[in-house]
Order: C-alpha cells, then structure tokens, then sequence
C-alpha cells in the first residue's frame, strides 16, 4: 500500500488550496463587497463589473477554498463570507504588500496618503473619541451596505449625497468618515470634500468590516451589537 502523506505536508496541501482561492483580483473585490454584508450572485456582479457567470465561478472557487458560504433564499443563491476573521486576513495580506511590494506601496502612497495628509484615525482612537462625544463619524457607503451593518453611532451620507448635506454638519465636531476597508476610496473623496468646506475632518484607517472583526461596537436596522 502507499505511504500516507506527512500530515505537515497534507495540511500545507489545503492551506495552500486556501491561498489559491484568494489569488484574484477579481475574488478580493468579491470577499471585499462580502464583507459589507451578505449579496445574491446578481448582487455581487453588478457591484463587481463582472459577468453573472464569471462571479459565479469565482464564488465557487472561493466556496471550495472555505472562504464563502451560501444558503438558497427562492431561487437565488445568497452567499456570505464563512468566516468572521476573513476582513484580518485580507488586511493582513494588505500590510505586508504594502511593506514589501513597491507598486503597491507606491499606490497607497500616491491614491491615499498623498490626498489624505493627515494620519488616519485608528479604532482605539475613535473608540476614545466617541465615548467622549468628541466625533461625528459618518459612514460613506451606500444605504444598503450601512443598513446590513455599521459602527454603532455612525450616520449614513452616502458619498454622491454628501455635496447636499455638507452645509448641515456640525462645524464644531470632527468628522471621521469610513467605508469599505482601507482601501476604500470612498472616505478619501469624502474628507477631501468636507476640508474644502472648512470642516474638520479625517478618515477611519480601515474600514467597517476590520472594525466589526475586532468586535467593536456595531449597530443594524434589527438591533444593536456590540
């Protein structure tokens, strides 16, 4: 009979089935989208730009990685991030290409610090800031994102309604804005926006996803988490 493989060797085997699963531009941005919440597969091609079909393959390939889950709701398939830790994982994989990978620091540096100027807000720091009543934070998503879930307090401005609602801010607060993760372009337009109108502003350094991860204090339209 043949000798069973090492089971060092047989649990890199799957880790690295793992790994292949997130090897993708287009399966990040799908678990980027999960992460916000639960999505049907039209759902999620619409919000990725691509085919029906090919979200369809890479949701499988993602599902049989252990990454995605997925319940049927009538005849649609609704999927979900299987696993609450994922948002640490994909911001882990962000931390060290950005230390190590010169493209992407360059990226970050250009798209996102260059614009911002200012040092993003850690979670401690808002955690800090909100039980002392120092911060508004608004949460720049679209409404069904924010509605799935959001940082407990937080107020919904989508970024296209922001134009309107700059002039019924509070001058006398700071404004932290979030969205998606860190690389989310989303809170930089809406800091550069709320700057210009003289408003004191910065942005989360993630996202809503890294923050409901942590297991900080979150909030939906059926109840309250923390």
């Amino acid at each position: 009979m043949p000798k069973p493989p090492h089971p060092k060797k047989a649990l890199f085997g799957h880790l690295a089935r793992v790994a292949k699963a997130l090897a993708s531009p287009g399966r990040l941005e799908l678990l980027e989208t999960l992460a916000q919440g639960e999505r049907s597969v039209d759902a999620l091609s619409k919000a990725s730009g691509m085919s029906v079909a090919n979200t369809s393959h890479h949701l499988q390939t993602l599902r049989e990685g252990g990454l995605v889950q997925s319940r049927r709701e009538g005849l649609q398939m609704i999927y979900d991030l299987s696993d609450g830790e994922i948002p640490k994982l994909l911001s882990g994989i962000g931390h060290i290409a950005e230390r190590q990978v010169a493209e992407v620091e360059h990226i970050v540096r250009e798209s996102f610090d260059r614009r911002d100027g200012f040092t993003p807000v850690k979670r401690e720091e808002l955690m800090r800031m909100l039980k002392k009543g120092e911060a508004m934070v608004i949460d720049v998503r679209p409404e069904s994102e924010f509605r799935a879930g959001h940082i407990a307090g937080a107020v919904n401005i989508p970024i296209e309604s922001l134009p309107q609602r700059l002039k019924t801010l509070p001058p006398e607060q700071e404004i932290i804005a979030y969205c998606r993760g860190p690389y989310c372009l989303f809170a930089i337009e809406a800091i550069e926006q709320l700057r210009k109108q003289g408003l004191n502003a910065r942005r989360l350094e993630d996202g809503f996803p890294e923050w409901k991860a942590e297991r900080l204090p979150i909030a939906s339209d059926d109840a309250d988490q923390s």
